[in-house]
C-alpha cells in the first residue's frame, strides 16, 4: 500500500502541473467554437451532408499554426498585435487592421448575442429583446469588473459545453468507413453555396478575434507570472495552443458530423431557426421523456454557455486593438478608472452588437454570414501577421523557420483562394 501512494502523488502532481500550463491556448480554442460557429458547422453538415468533413483535419495544422504565430508575436515581443504593427508599419496598415477587427468582431457580438436570445427562448416564454439586454448586461459586468485570474478560470470551465456533440456522435448510428472516408478525401464544389459556406467555415475557424485575443492574453499572461522569454517559454505556449486547437477541431469535426447524420439524412437541408439546430442533438436524449425538450435544454446550455465564453473574447481583442493603437493603458487585470478607454471600447462594441439585433436580421442566418465576413477579414491580416514572423527585427530568433513559413502561406493561399473563388461566382 506505501508503495501504490507514493507513485499516485508525483502522477498527480504531473497531471495538475500539465493542467495548469493550459490557459490563452484553450480558452482561444474553446471560443473558436462560438455560437456562430456553432451554427456555421451544422448549417454545413445539414446543407452537404460529409462533404465538408474534412475541412476539420485539413484546417487542424493550419490553424495551430496561425494561433501559434499569434501567440508567439505577444510572447516574445510583450505587445499585442496592433501594437507591433503600430512600431513597425504606416499609419494606413495600423488604421486597416485595427479597423477590420472592431468591426468583424462588432458584427459577430451581435450575432452572438442574437443567437444567446434565441436559444433562451427555446426554454423561457421571455422576448427577444428582454433576453438581449440581459445577456449584454451580464456580459459587460463579468468582463468589467471581473479579476482576469477569476475571469479565465471561468472562461476554461464553459470549454464543458462543447461536450454535447462528441458525446452525440458515439450515439448515433454511423457509417463509419463512409465517415473516415470523408473526412479524409477532400470534396470541393465549385459553386457558390459551396464556397460560401466553406469560406464561413475556413472564417469561423481562422479568425480574426483570435489572432489579436490569443496574442494580447499571452502578453497578459506574462506580465502576471513575470518570466522573461525562452525557448521553454515558447515549447509551454507551444502545448497550451496545440492542446486548445486539437480540441476546437476534434468539436468542430463532431459538430459536422451530428449536422450531417441527424439533419441532412433526415432532410433538414436548411437551418432556419435555433428550434431547427437544436434537432441535431435529439438522438442524445432520445430515449426519455420530452427529448425534443431535452434535446433544446442542451443545445440553449451549449449556445448561452459558449456565448459567455465567446462575446467577452471577441470585445476584449477589440478593445485590445484600439487601446495599443492609440497607447491607452490595456488590461483585464486593471480597474476600470485605470483603463477608461480600454473598457470604453468593450463597452460601445457591445452596445453596437446589441443594436444590430434590432434591425430585423434572423439570428440563426446572421451567424453564418458572420463567418463568411471573418473568412474574407481573416485574409490580409493573416498576410501581416506572416511578414511579422518571418522579420528577425522583430521576432529575432523566434522567428518562423521552415515548416512554420509554409504552413502560414498555405493558410493565406487557401483562404484568400476561397474568398476570391466565392466572389467570382456569385
Amino acid at each position: 500500500m506505501p508503495l501504490k501512494t507514493t507513485t499516485e502523488k508525483p502522477a498527480k502532481k504531473s497531471i495538475w502541473k500539465w493542467l495548469t500550463v493550459l490557459g490563452p491556448g484553450l480558452t482561444t480554442g474553446a471560443a473558436d467554437d462560438d455560437p456562430s460557429g456553432i451554427a456555421t458547422y451544422s448549417q454545413t453538415g445539414a446543407q452537404f451532408g460529409y462533404g465538408q468533413l474534412w475541412t476539420a483535419l485539413y484546417m487542424l495544422p493550419f490553424m495551430m499554426a496561425v494561433q501559434e504565430a499569434c501567440a508567439r508575436i505577444g510572447l516574445v515581443t510583450g505587445k499585442g498585435i496592433a501594437a507591433v504593427v503600430k512600431e513597425h508599419y504606416s499609419k494606413p496598415v495600423l488604421y486597416l487592421v485595427v479597423g477590420l477587427v472592431v468591426v468583424a468582431n462588432t458584427i459577430n457580438i451581435g450575432a452572438d448575442i442574437g443567437a444567446m436570445a434565441a436559444a433562451a427562448q427555446l426554454l423561457v416564454p421571455v422576448h427577444f429583446v428582454v433576453l438581449t439586454l440581459l445577456f449584454t448586461i451580464v456580459i459587460l459586468l463579468l468582463e468589467i469588473f471581473t479579476n482576469y485570474k477569476v475571469y479565465s478560470s471561468i472562461l476554461k470551465w464553459l470549454a464543458i459545453t462543447l461536450l454535447a456533440y462528441p458525446i452525440t456522435v458515439f450515439i448515433i448510428h454511423q457509417d463509419w468507413p463512409t465517415v473516415l472516408k470523408a473526412t479524409v478525401t477532400p470534396h470541393i464544389e465549385f459553386s457558390f453555396a459551396f464556397l460560401f459556406i466553406i469560406t464561413g467555415v475556413f472564417g469561423t475557424t481562422i479568425t480574426p478575434y483570435m489572432f489579436f485575443w490569443e496574442a494580447s492574453q499571452e502578453v497578459e499572461e506574462e506580465k502576471a507570472k513575470k518570466r522573461s522569454i525562452s525557448w521553454p517559454v515558447i515549447y509551454a505556449m507551444w502545448k497550451d495552443n496545440t492542446f486548445g486547437m486539437l480540441v476546437s477541431e476534434i468539436t468542430t469535426w463532431c459538430i459536422l458530423l451530428v449536422g450531417a447524420t441527424v439533419l441532412h439524412n433526415s432532410g433538414i437541408k436548411d437551418i432556419k431557426t435555433a428550434a431547427d439546430a437544436a434537432r441535431a442533438l435529439e438522438p442524445l436524449v432520445h430515449s426519455f421523456p420530452h427529448a425534443g425538450y431535452l434535446s433544446k435544454l442542451i443545445f440553449s446550455i451549449g449556445i448561452i454557455g459558449l456565448g459567455l465564453l465567446a462575446v467577452p473574447v471577441l470585445s476584449g481583442s477589440a478593445a485590445y486593438a484600439v487601446a495599443e493603437a492609440f497607447d491607452w493603458e490595456a488590461s483585464l487585470n486593471l480597474k476600470f478608472r485605470k483603463a477608461k478607454g480600454f473598457y470604453g471600447v468593450i463597452i460601445v462594441a457591445m452596445l453596437i452588437g446589441l443594436a444590430i439585433n434590432f434591425i430585423g436580421i434572423d439570428p440563426v442566418k446572421a451567424l453564418v454570414y458572420t463567418a463568411v465576413l471573418n473568412g474574407v477579414a481573416a485574409v490580409p491580416l493573416l498576410f501581416l501577421i506572416i511578414k511579422i514572423m518571418c522579420r528577425a527585427d522583430i521576432m529575432g530568433e523566434y522567428k518562423s523557420r521552415l515548416t512554420s513559413k509554409i504552413l502560414l502561406w498555405v493558410t493565406f493561399i487557401v483562404m484568400g483562394g476561397a474568398a476570391v473563388a466565392m466572389f467570382f461566382t456569385i
